[in-house]
């Protein structure tokens, strides 16, 4: 045999050698991954034998749960389970859904962390601020900015958020004579613009920027592409994801989103590098949210970085808007779709601004009936629907049963507003619920979450979502489209699946 032919059997031989070999570590990987996926299930099993749950695939869990669908069948698992149920996503992963208020009160009154198996896929959109940090790390940036939502602060606002809700109503003044038209858009450009104005001091017009409807769509497409990422067990590998159509779309919106953010911080310096502007900022007792971050020093004495400085923003960002426009768009909805309560708001409002030339801070204190209609809507659509933790040691609720550490929980704030152990008659919409003088448990109505890590801004929402409706409701009849019902959909914040479309019928 000539050397040649004895090298080429012997390559040969080495190639197959070498298959085998990894043929056998595939193996050995797979039957490592089955007896982990087997011990993960069994441990879980055992961990929530005390709560019963409908039944679930031993390998795709609850996946028969369409994601539109989600909101639909929690109600069902509400009314079945009491207190509170866990959810299977595949065989060895549970959400515990928790939606009675005694469960809600206990987990919140802990300090357990976000849970990072699901947080961490908004990291790569808004980094490590204060919706993701933990630990010493989160209680320092939450003191750090806690001042800049000092009433002090808040009060001047009131005007920047009435003149970001006139611009929106004067583009609604020359649709009117249409049959109906979809609000979002428009609502969540004004809350951007408010957000913008206040809390980073922006000087353009953010509503008739083209570059902040690309912002707003990028913000859409990251809440429904988070939530269905965090559904699918062959996305949860960050190499995997990046090489899907999913994984490049998110990239693509991520991009977006830090554009409009690098743009708003870059902006702010260059006016901060102008003294007459660091003079106006000597003379605040207050500093706004934007030059806290920008002035801050660490305890340790140093500066935020700019990846810290980037994340508060971009966590402010989207949650200063997109939240207080869900929430908007829902009480107009709730309203046009009951028109006795609508009316009643209106009458309280006229009786309190006249034309609505200016509205003051001490006007928001005087509104109680559209109060408990703004609270109501609230309670029937929760801008942000679910919270997660992860318990970080075991914990035994009021009825007796536990759960061990490790266990993820998602805390369902839409579960507990439509518990009807909590709420009689969760569906029917009654503002008399939150008249004055009433009563209820304290984790019962939990809009903007609660304990510690409650949401920071709720009261810039409050005030930015009582002046819209003031002001609104001073031009306008608000009227439902019968043809396109709003249908509520979990994403990061609710959402509507085909929009939300009224008719606005201009008042004289």
């Amino acid at each position: 045999m000539s050397v040649s032919a004895l090298s080429f059997f012997r390559l040969q031989g080495g190639i197959f050698g070498f298959l085998q070999l990894a043929s056998l570590l595939c193996l050995l990987l797979l039957l490592f991954k089955a007896a982990q996926f087997y011990l993960r299930r069994q441990w879980l099993l055992k961990a929530i034998q005390q709560f019963p749950s409908p039944p679930s695939h031993w390998f795709f869990g609850h996946k028969q749960i369409q994601m539109d669908q989600e909101l639909q069948l929690l109600l069902k698992w509400v009314e079945k389970f009491p207190s509170a149920c866990p959810r299977w996503v595949w065989g060895s992963r549970i959400f515990f859904m928790v939606y009675d208020p005694d469960y809600m009160k206990m987990i919140l009154g802990r300090s357990d962390p976000k849970a990072k198996t699901t947080y961490r896929f908004l990291s790569p959109w808004i980094g490590y601020g204060l919706l993701l940090l933990n630990g010493e790390t989160w209680f320092q940036h939450r003191r750090m900015l806690t001042p800049a939502f000092h009433y002090d602060i808040l009060k001047p606002y009131l005007g920047l958020m009435a003149d970001s809700v006139r611009v929106m109503l004067n583009k609604w003044e020359k649709l009117t004579n249409q049959d109906s038209f979809e609000i979002s858009q428009d609502i969540s450009l004004m809350t951007l613009d408010s957000i913008m104005k206040c809390a980073f001091t922006y000087q353009d017009s953010v509503q008739l920027d083209r570059n902040s409807q690309s912002y707003i769509k990028a913000i859409s497409d990251l809440s429904y592409l988070i939530p269905s990422r965090v559904r699918n067990a062959f996305h949860q590998n960050d190499i995997i994801y990046r090489l899907t159509s999913a994984g490049r779309w998110t990239n693509h919106a991520c991009q977006i989103a830090h554009k409009h953010t690098d743009q708003v911080i870059r902006q702010r310096k260059a006016q901060l590098r102008d003294e007459g502007e660091l003079e106006k900022i000597k003379k605040k007792r207050h500093l706004d949210f934007l030059d806290i971050l920008l002035f801050a020093k660490m305890e340790n004495g140093s500066s935020l970085s700019d990846e810290d400085l980037r994340a508060e923003v971009d966590t402010f960002m989207f949650e200063g808007h997109d939240t207080t426009a869900s929430g908007i768009c829902w009480i107009f909805y709730a309203l046009a779709t009951h028109p006795e309560h609508q009316k009643k708001c209106r009458e309280e409002v006229q009786s309190l601004l006249g034309d609505g030339a200016s509205i003051t801070w001490d006007h928001l204190d005087q509104m109680p009936y559209t109060t408990m209609c703004i609270k109501e809507a609230l309670r029937i659509y929760p801008p942000v629907p679910v919270i997660g933790r992860k318990l970080s040691k075991p914990i035994t609720f009021p009825d007796g049963r536990s759960l061990p550490k490790g266990i993820l929980v998602s805390l369902s704030i839409y579960g507990l507003h439509h518990n009807p152990k909590v709420w009689p008659n969760p569906e029917e919409f009654d503002p008399f619920r939150f008249a004055p003088g009433s009563t209820r448990h304290s984790h019962s109505f939990l809009p903007f979450s609660g304990g510690s890590r409650n949401c920071i801004g709720k009261q810039f929402a409050m005030n930015e979502m009582k002046v819209a409706v003031a002001l609104t409701l001073l031009r306008f009849e608000l009227l439902p489209d019968s043809t396109k019902v709003p249908f509520p959909v979990q994403r990061i914040v609710l959402k509507s699946k085909n929009g939300f479309h009224l008719h606005l019928r201009k008042l004289h």
